[in-house]
């Protein structure tokens, strides 16, 4: 599956950036060290954040753990079919709200994006140490932040499944097919601008295409 990435637009990117993609089929049978647990956390805990406020929390749920048996009994119907396999699956959240309680960490308003840095470098630094991270969204947030024992200070956002890949003929060809779907990005032109919104940056086409 490795030759899903990297993708023609994504040529002159340096490496781990150049070959991530986010598989859907895992080796269930693949485990991570506690190292390389830790090295992961390690990349998010380095990311920037505003004035270093580092606004995240992160669970790790391993598989035949209770929080991930938790996350796994909220998924949805069409995460539950892979996200399961993975050998390790993080959940974030983001300290969005103050806390009443004395000495408590101060709350960021830009803890979301701080938590998206945060995940980023965890899945760049995971498919640097040849594994593969596929984030996702669909579970009932306010049923796993309960499980979990989350305060009403932060929300939970995403999971991180990381692994290795695995055989497709072990899922159901509904999982299998993700892995078989085109890959693209919508075109510069569409998204980036120079003076004002809806005027592309330069005048000259902006050669792009699915990545």
């Amino acid at each position: 599956m490795t030759d899903r990435a990297p993708q023609p637009t994504a040529a002159g990117l340096a490496e781990p950036l150049r070959s991530r993609w986010s598989p859907s089929v895992y080796d269930d049978a693949h485990r991570l060290t506690h190292d390389e647990v830790e090295t992961l956390l390690r990349a998010a805990q380095w990311a920037p954040s505003k004035g270093n406020t580092q606004p995240w929390a992160f669970f790790v749920c391993v598989p035949g753990t209770p929080q991930h048996e938790s996350l796994v009994a909220t998924l949805s119907r069409g995460n539950a079919g892979w996200v399961p396999r993975a050998s390790v699956v993080f959940v974030t959240a983001a300290h969005v709200l103050e806390s009443e309680e004395p000495g408590a960490a101060s709350y960021s308003d830009h803890a979301l994006y701080d938590v998206g840095q945060a995940a980023a470098h965890l899945t760049l630094q995971a498919r640097a140490m040849g594994l593969h991270a596929h984030q996702f969204a669909g579970f009932d947030h306010d049923a796993l932040a309960e499980a979990l024992g989350v305060p009403a200070t932060h929300r939970v956002l995403t999971g991180i499944a990381v692994g290795v890949p695995g055989d497709p003929t072990e899922v159901d060809e509904r999982t299998a097919a993700r892995d078989r779907r085109d890959r693209a990005r919508r075109p510069l032109e569409e998204w980036v601008f120079g003076e004002r919104f809806g005027e592309p940056f330069v005048t000259a086409p902006l050669a792009d295409s699915g990545s």
